[in-house]
């Protein structure tokens, strides 16, 4: 045998190989053929004889080499898994095997010189030439499909059909005529792949006799004579059918289905009902045209010398008689009957005409999986179960027909329609069910949100690309859509109520809740090559931005151009003018760089103030307009608001730029009845106008039009008696264009009252920049004073009257802030009179302000505080309490009535034991109740030292304090710095510090002791008291410290200072910070230690970064300690937001910022007293430590560098100690006890706590038994090498001598592995020469934490152990045995 040549070989080991095969005469793989070359003109094969083209062939194939190779099919395997197609005309060709396929080729692809070198023109001198009869008809008679003719007969019978089909269908024709005579064999041959039978006739209970073989193809016989075999072996099988009983058949057939595979029984029985259901079908076409139509009859047998072709035409053919039999059964059912006369409903499609029965009524599935939710176009949700009238245009030809409704995929494939209507259809549906989404209709019967569906299904980009549609309905439909995505008119219609509530003028931006996300790529980076925020969102896609936020994402669209263009040039109807409005002014609400981008968008608010904002228009002629083009909008001015609310830079470029100022003065200078405007939208635009107006005095800015409106001013003022109406339809607007008015006047005298400040440092001429002096001054709002004081007097008086009771309520808060801001400018103005202003504060007090609060309505609304908890009226009268009082420190215990309560008392009760949680959707309302928590605590800061009912409630005070500056959102920095330079650290709120409180607490302790007797901790339990006693002396010094490490808080602090006294040239923007959670940490009591942790920190080898201290750390250690000691003792409840594990992570900071601070004897008491408070029973059961601490990604990461702090720097402290032996208990993770005995061994003979120390039950070590065998073996390889024993570490000796007895006398079932390791350490235990230590592992009964060894023995071993004892040693005794 020949071998394969290597790639070793040689050149002469291959010739020799070479030689070998040569000599071996063997046919070779390949075969080397020279063909001719017809492009170089060598002769072809086409002529000649026979014997001179065999001549020729080998002639050529000494000329050229072609490579052969066997068993090469000719033709190529097919692609697809479908059976192959043969060609009727093929098959009827006959061929040769020795017939060469080249000269086959030749003789039927001739060359294209051949073509062209024979071209001759055809005579046409003798053709006779037909010229068209001429008729009366205009056009030539069209042949009609109802004409019979022997085209019109086969149309009619078959269908319409190609010449090529026609051609096939009479060769097949030609075919069955000739194979009419033959015998009864060959009546009905059979192809290879044939599977069913012609006919069959069932009778009785006999089985029906086959005219063929159902299963049997024959495949594989060979033969001339195949087909007669196979019925041979069919007819043998029949007649042994027929000598059987019914009995023995069945039998046979049970026999077979137990050992056939069920499936392939399955597949006869379905072969054999569809051959019997064909047959019998097709007996009636049959009768009609007799023999030569029967099945049998049509199969044909292609002529070839291959006997392995086969012809496949016979299987199509039946698959097609078989439609035509399905349609003959379907065209009785059919729900519309076909007329011959009838175009295109030649041949039947009853999949197609199905649709066209009646539904079947809906049913809910019996399943309990989710539905696909379906809604109607207004967006309500259809129940599957609701069989709704197929009139109302719901059904469709979609998934479940059944189901009327829409579901949200078949919605955005109808958006992408051709037809206009459907487009329109999808989105005005869509934009209906995100209106319906969020007021919440779904929320109680759909799982997820629908809008985040939506979005993450793509909808912006669906939005974004019909809002370019040519077709306007399609685009005015997107428009709507995404104001119901964008805008919500119930936040919209909030905003605009608490515009003149006490800062109402703020809000926060509507940003998303923002995420953080650390870029890998910027990593290890330098911060000047570092990528900034606007790099980073230019290099993202929009798919990207839009997922993270919608408003950056249809901004990066490119959606304010074509809003421009579709306001511009498409001049759309006045809905949808409207909805972009109300979208530009979503977008501007979003940031003050979108707004920016609103601005700096060319021509487009030059077209809204040209269109929307005229100075001069035509009034409508109806009340409906067709076009608001040239006609002022409300919702025009409103957009102008929201802009210049997001900074001074942005309301300066409106003022001026975009000539606002004259819009201003030409609608606010005229009376609503002459702006020839619909009352509604007159008061509406006049509302807007005062907004502005408000809004831009509260920069100080268009003061100016103060005084050229002056007297319209007035004349509105003295108008608001009269417009209060209750009759009135428009009563509610008219109440918010008063309220807008006196929002106005109120920051007017905000502005009016730093004139006389701004203009005496401009004569100064200081250094440091600062805004001009504004053109209005103090004298210029004196005069107001007196007419807004009637008012609310009037107004007080009105409260009595049922009818006017509710309009009262909502202006009397707006004037109360207005006196607030005047009184409070009023004291630093030159022309400040003390006694005359104290009289007047004395007169309102008495006439207005008590009056106010003791009313019965008042009351009625403070009762409400505490169920709804939520903004109401009297909060903006605290304000104005509050500030009186601060003028007028006598007319403080007046006020001692609203703050001792029962209304208030109780709201403030609740507070203390809430937890709220921040969001967007509450931030709105938290923001303003904050304030009123604010204004009631100034109050009580006013009256605790002065008023002893008030002072009973100190406590609640401080501890609302407390919670209250955990709750502060961003914006409200100063009221954070208020609350902790006077409250937080007040001696006067922190009564238990004066009222016996540290000596009540040492003796209760004291009792506790002796009924514990722990005579050795008894100094430390008494030490408690002390630290708190000490703690109060030096609260002033924790203020200080606590305001130190909040420094970085100043630049917010003074921002939000201007803001909230009122300081309007100073004002940056009336924007308030994000939202992205509240001003402080929850964990801000810890902050000092975490900061200076972070100051030092400690590298990954666990050594200190910086090795000496900053200067006073050990005094900001203390005054941290003492101000945590006092909270957990008195103030339990503001610390609960903080969970343990966080308080105790926290601690870890004390050991871990220094090798030498936790020595010190002040911070050794007070943690102390801390450790033994984290670790009551109470307190314990609450410390997970499996859970990581807020701010680490584990707790072992933590604990480990406490390890290696304890192993450098502790010198065996025992305090430091018990710190690292809490995580030790056997409910935490056994990771960290792995840490102990496998990495930090070595701490064990230092670790010298004793039992009497540890304020932890030992039990807590002990049990339940430990079941890691890692671990275990630790603790029996420390115990026997000696690295681990009682004279070093008392209580890890007990536990691991405890856990390892526990798992050597086991006697529960366990793997084959464990209890070789039981066998093993008791074998190993029993052979240690230590005795003592040997009868503590063996005797072991119970951890005792009083005895003097930390457990209990047995005197001798039980009779179990001692059996399973000896059981161990027999069995090693007898495995030594059989290895001697």
């Amino acid at each position: 045998m020949l071998r394969r040549p290597k790639p070793t070989d040689s050149e002469t080991d291959l010739l020799r190989e070479q030689q070998k095969f040569l000599s071996s005469g063997a046919p070779s793989a390949a075969n080397v053929i020279r063909r001719p070359d017809k492009r170089r003109g060598e002769a072809g094969v086409s002529g000649g004889t026979e014997g001179e083209r065999g001549q020729l062939r080998e002639n050529r194939a000494c000329e050229r080499d072609v490579v052969t190779i066997d068993d090469l099919p000719d033709q190529l395997p097919s692609l697809t898994p479908a059976p192959p197609k043969k060609s009727r005309f093929k098959a009827s060709r006959v061929t040769f095997e020795d017939e060469d396929a080249e000269e086959r080729l030749d003789r039927h692809d001739t060359h294209i010189s051949a073509v062209l070198s024979r071209i001759v023109e055809r005579d046409t001198s003798s053709t006779p030439v037909s010229i068209p009869v001429f008729t009366n008809l205009a056009f030539p008679k069209v042949f009609h499909r109802s004409e019979n003719g022997p085209q019109a007969s086969v149309s009619t019978s078959e269908g319409k059909k190609s010449i090529f089909a026609r051609q096939i269908a009479a060769q097949r024709l030609k075919e069955e005529k000739t194979a009419q005579p033959s015998g009864p064999t060959e009546k009905t041959p059979l192809s290879e792949n044939r599977m069913e039978t012609d006919h069959c006739d069932v009778t009785g209970d006999r089985l029906p006799l086959a005219s063929g073989p159902r299963l049997v193809s024959g495949q594989g016989l060979g033969g001339p004579d195949s087909s007669g075999e196979i019925m041979k072996i069919h007819m043998e099988n029949q007649a042994r059918l027929q000598a059987m009983s019914q009995s023995d058949i069945l039998e046979e057939q049970n026999k077979l289905s137990s050992q056939l595979d069920p499936r392939l029984v399955e597949f006869i029985r379905s072969r054999k009902i569809q051959s019997v259901s064909s047959s019998t079908c097709s007996s009636k076409p049959s009768e009609k045209t007799g023999d030569k139509d029967t099945p049998g009859s049509r199969t044909t047998v292609t002529l070839s010398r291959n006997s392995e072709e086969m012809d496949m035409d016979g299987v199509e053919r039946e698959e097609e008689e078989r439609k035509e039999v399905t349609s003959s059964i379907a065209e009785d059912n059919l729900p519309v009957k076909p007329q011959k006369d009838w175009v295109h409903m030649d041949k039947l499609e009853p999949e197609k005409l199905e649709w066209m029965r009646d539904l079947p009524p809906p049913r809910r599935k019996g399943t309990k999986e989710a539905m696909q939710a379906r809604f109607d176009f207004t967006g309500r949700l259809i129940q599957p179960s609701e069989d709704l009238p197929t009139h109302l245009g719901l059904h469709h030809h979609g998934e479940e027909p059944e189901r009327a409704g829409y579901s949200l995929q078949e919605l955005f494939l109808l958006s992408r329609s051709q037809l206009i209507q459907q487009r329109s259809l999808a989105l005005s549906t869509l934009a209906n069910i995100l209106s319906k989404a969020r007021a919440g209709e779904y929320q109680p019967v759909l799982k997820g949100s629908v809008t985040s569906t939506l979005l993450d299904a793509g909808l912006i980009f669906l939005l974004r690309f019909a809002m370019d549609d040519s077709v306007e309905g399609v685009m005015s439909s997107a428009v709507h859509t995404l104001k119901a995505l964008l805008v919500c008119p119930e936040d919209e219609e909030c905003l605009d109520c608490t515009f003149s509530w006490f800062h109402g003028l703020a809000s926060f931006p509507l940003l998303p809740f923002a995420q953080d996300e650390e870029d890998e790529e910027d990593e290890g980076l330098e911060e000047s090559l570092k990528e900034t925020v606007k790099e980073k969102e230019e290099r993202k896609s929009d798919h990207d931005v839009a997922q993270q936020d919608v408003v950056k994402g249809i901004l990066k669209m490119k959606l304010l151009p074509r809003l421009r263009y579709i306001l511009e040039v498409m001049r759309p109807s006045p809905r949808v003018v409207l909805d972009i409005l109300n979208i530009l002014t979503r977008i501007a609400r979003h940031s003050s760089s979108s707004a920016t981008q609103v601005l700096d968008c060319p021509r487009l608010m030059e077209t809204v103030m040209s269109e929307f904002l005229p100075t001069s228009w035509t009034p409508s002629a109806s009340s409906l307009p067709q076009s608001v083009y040239g006609l002022p909008q409300a919702g025009a001015m409103k957009l102008l608001r929201v802009l210049a609310s997001s900074g001074r830079h942005a309301c300066a470029r409106l003022l001026n730029s975009l000539k606002v100022r004259e819009r201003l003065s030409c609608l606010l200078s005229a009376e609503l009845s002459e702006l020839l405007l619909e009352p509604t939208e007159a008061l509406r635009l006049s509302t807007e106008a005062y907004r502005m107006w408000a809004v831009a005095a509260g920069y100080g800015q268009a003061c100016n039009l103060y005084i050229d409106l002056y007297p319209a001013l007035v004349t509105s003022l003295q108008t608001v008696p009269r417009v209060l109406d209750p009759s009135d339809h428009l009563l509610p607007l008219q109440l918010q264009r008063v309220l807008a008015l006196l929002s106005l006047l109120t920051q007017v005298t905000h502005t009016a009252g730093n004139h006389q400040e701004l203009q005496a440092d401009m004569v100064s001429s200081q250094a440091e920049e600062r805004p001009p002096p504004p053109s209005v001054s103090w004298g210029h709002v004196t005069g107001l004073y007196p007419s807004l004081l009637g008012h609310l007097k009037g107004l007080l008086k009105n409260l009595d009257h049922p009818v006017q009771k509710d309009s009262s309520l909502t202006l009397i808060p707006a004037y109360l802030i207005y006196l607030d801001a005047y009184y409070h400018h009023l004291s630093r103005q030159n022309c400040f009179k003390p006694v005359e202003t104290l009289q007047d504060l004395e007169q309102l007090t008495s006439d207005v302000l008590l009056p106010l609060f003791s009313h019965r309505v008042v009351q009625d609304l403070m009762r409400n505080l505490r169920s709804c908890s939520v903004v109401c009226a009297v909060k903006s009268g605290h304000h104005g309490s509050e500030t009186i009082s601060s003028l007028h420190k006598g007319l403080s215990k007046k006020f001692s009535g609203v703050l001792l309560s029962e209304p208030v008392i109780g709201y403030l009760c609740c507070c203390s034991g809430a937890t709220p949680t921040h969001s967007h959707t509450r931030a709105w309302l938290l923001r303003h109740e904050h304030h009123l928590l604010y204004l009631l605590l100034q109050l009580a800061h006013r009256l605790v030292p002065n008023d002893k009912e008030v002072a009973k409630h100190a406590s609640l005070y401080h501890q609302v304090a407390l919670l209250l500056l955990s709750w502060l959102l961003p914006g409200s920095e100063y009221m954070a710095h208020e609350l902790l330079s006077t409250i937080i650290f007040s001696k006067d709120f922190i009564s238990e510090g004066h009222s016996g409180g540290p000596e009540a607490l040492e003796l209760g302790e004291l009792r506790l002791h002796e009924q514990t007797h722990h005579s050795s901790s008894s100094s430390s339990l008494q030490t408690i008291g002390a630290l708190l006693r000490e703690a109060c002396v030096q609260l002033p010094s924790i203020r200080g410290c606590y305001l130190t490490h909040l420094a970085h808080l100043q630049s917010s602090v003074l921002l939000t200072r201007d803001a909230f006294l009122g300081r309007s040239p100073w004002i940056k923007s009336h924007l308030l910070p994000e939202l992205a959670g509240p001003t402080l940490p929850s964990d801000w009591p810890f902050l000092p230690l975490v900061s200076l942790y972070e100051r030092t920190g400690v590298s990954g080898g666990g050594v200190l970064a910086v090795e000496e201290l900053p200067q006073g750390a050990l005094q900001l250690v203390t005054h941290c300690l003492q101000w945590l000691l006092l909270l957990e003792v008195w103030r339990e409840e503001a610390l609960k937001v903080i969970s343990p594990v966080a308080k105790f992570a926290r601690l870890s900071c004390v050991f871990l910022c220094s090798s030498d601070m936790f020595l010190e004897r002040p911070v050794q008491k007070l943690m102390w007293g801390l450790f033994r408070l984290l670790t009551r029973k109470s307190r314990l059961d609450s410390l997970d430590l499996n859970v990581p601490p807020p701010g680490l990604a584990s707790f072992l990461d933590l604990y480990v560098a406490l390890l290696t702090q304890y192993e450098a720097v502790s010198f065996g402290d025992w305090l430091f100690g018990c710190w690292v032996l809490l995580p030790l208990q056997r409910r935490y993770s056994a990771t960290m006890r792995l840490a102990v005995f496998g990495e930090h061994v070595g701490m064990l003979r230092s670790l010298g706590v004793s039992l009497e120390k540890l304020s932890v039950p030992i039990e807590r070590f002990t049990s339940p038994p430990e079941d890691s065998l890692p671990l275990l073996r630790l603790y029996f390889r420390s115990l026997v090498m000696g690295t681990l024993k009682r004279c070093w570490c008392p209580i890890l000796y007990v536990v691991a001598v405890c856990h390892v007895n526990a798992f050597i006398f086991s006697q529960d079932a366990a793997a084959q592995e464990v209890e070789a390791a039981r066998h093993n350490m008791l074998r190993k235990i029993y052979y240690l020469t230590d005795e003592e230590l040997k009868n503590h592992v063996l005797l072991f009964r119970l951890p005792q934490q009083h005895s003097e060894l930390g457990f209990d023995m047995y005197q001798q071993l039980p009779p179990i152990r001692a059996k399973r004892l000896q059981s161990v040693l027999n069995l090693q005794n007898g495995i030594d045995d059989k290895g001697d």
